[in-house]
Order: C-alpha cells, then structure tokens, then sequence
C-alpha cells in the first residue's frame, strides 16, 4: 500500500506535461481556434477532431511528440479534408494559431513548487519525462523546477522498457519507488509493468491519446485529486 510522511525513504518519479505544469490546455486551445478557422462545408467539429486525433496518433510514432509533431498534424489533417496540399498561407496561418506553444509560457500546477520542496526533504526526487528533447528541455528550464531533482530525464516514449532501464541505471529498488503522473497510458500503466507502485493524478486536460483504462483493483496504483495530496502518503 501507499507509504505515509513517517515511511521509511523512498524514490518518487515525477512526470512533467500535465502533472506539474500544464501542457495539453495549451494544445487544446489551439485546436479550437483550427477548427473555428477550417470551417468544413460538410464535417462538423466533432469528424474534424477525429480525422486530427488520427492524423496525430500516426505521427507520434514517427515524428515522436511535441509541437513540432503537432503541428504537422495539423498540416496534414488540412490537406486530407481538402484533397489537396496546404498552400503557404495556411502553413502560415497556422504557424500563427499555434504561436502560445512555441514560446514557452510555463503555468504550474497548484502547490507544485511547496510540494516538491517538502517531498524533497523526505524522499529521493526524479523528473521523467517524454517528447522532444530540445523542447521538454526548454519546458524544465522555464519551470526552474530541476533543483528539486536528483536527476532529470527525457526519453521519446516511455513503456515498460523506459522503467526497466531507468531502475536498473540507478539501481532502484521497485518496492520503494513510485510513478507520479496524469497518463495511464505512459506514467501509470508501464510503471505497474516494471513492478513500480504509481500515483495517478488525473489532469482534466489529458491528451485523449494518453488515456487508458486502470485496474481499478491494483493496491499499488493510488489516485489522488491535486498535486499536494501527495504530503499525505509520501
């Protein structure tokens, strides 16, 4: 079960987009001014979403995540709906849309940062995180969130494979050590996978493509409501 403030030390693993700062929203609301903008003669903004959600879904297996990938999600989520290449203009207007995504604008999470600096005195501290690199990096600096980490990572995707070597390079024993993140699809479940305890914190935000089902019946998966939570079972 979850540990409480008097348990022994443990090793806490930290997601970043949507557990201590907020990312998708930012995503989202690009993608509302899009779908104001294209304006399909005969699909509504709930097929537009879908042919994009798709269009995505491709593109982070090949192009990996980020706004980049977005991006070029976007471009080409245009060009199927038209039948054809997306002009200059479009490209530029869309580069316009999405412009809050490149300029690194950092809100945390409530409690983040009196959080992470009470746990830090208690427990082992670590930032894993996915994308790309440049960009989750410009992310982590603009947070001035990695002093409270003995270490930071980033990787482009994060499954079973990601936990297993992270434990083994710092030689992390799996009963002490736990997830924390808003994805069950790349925090919670490969976690479990590993043998690592995980706490969800669901992020109303979440991508739709990082979401997952939970075995709600896992005693080593805890749910909590807000990032602060934590003080109470670490």
């Amino acid at each position: 079960m979850h540990t409480t403030p008097a348990s022994p030390r443990q090793v806490l693993i930290f997601d970043a987009d949507d557990t201590l700062w907020e990312n998708n929203i930012l995503f989202e609301r690009v993608i509302e001014n899009y779908l104001d903008w294209v304006a399909h003669p005969t699909l509504d903004r709930t097929q537009i979403r879908a042919i994009l959600n798709d269009v995505e879904a491709a593109n982070a297996i090949t192009h990996g995540y980020g706004s980049k990938m977005f991006l070029r999600s976007l471009g080409e989520t245009l060009e199927r709906l038209y039948a054809r290449s997306a002009t200059e203009a479009e490209l530029r207007h869309i580069d316009t849309l999405a412009v809050a995504l490149l300029e690194d604008r950092m809100e945390l999470v409530p409690g983040v940062v009196e959080t992470l600096t009470t746990l830090g005195a208690r427990h082992d501290l670590m930032l894993l995180t996915k994308g790309d690199t440049e960009e989750q990096q410009r992310k982590i600096d603009a947070s001035a969130l990695a002093p409270h980490f003995r270490s930071t990572h980033i990787v482009p995707e994060k499954g079973v494979d990601t936990y297993v070597d992270l434990m083994r390079a710092h030689e992390l024993a799996p009963e002490t050590t736990w997830m924390i993140g808003n994805s069950p699809k790349s925090d919670i479940l490969p976690a479990r996978g590993a043998g690592l305890g995980a706490v969800f914190i669901p992020n109303a935000h979440t991508w739709v493509l990082e979401q997952s089902e939970l075995d709600p019946h896992d005693e080593r998966v805890l749910t909590l409501t807000a990032f602060p939570d934590l003080l109470r079972h670490f």
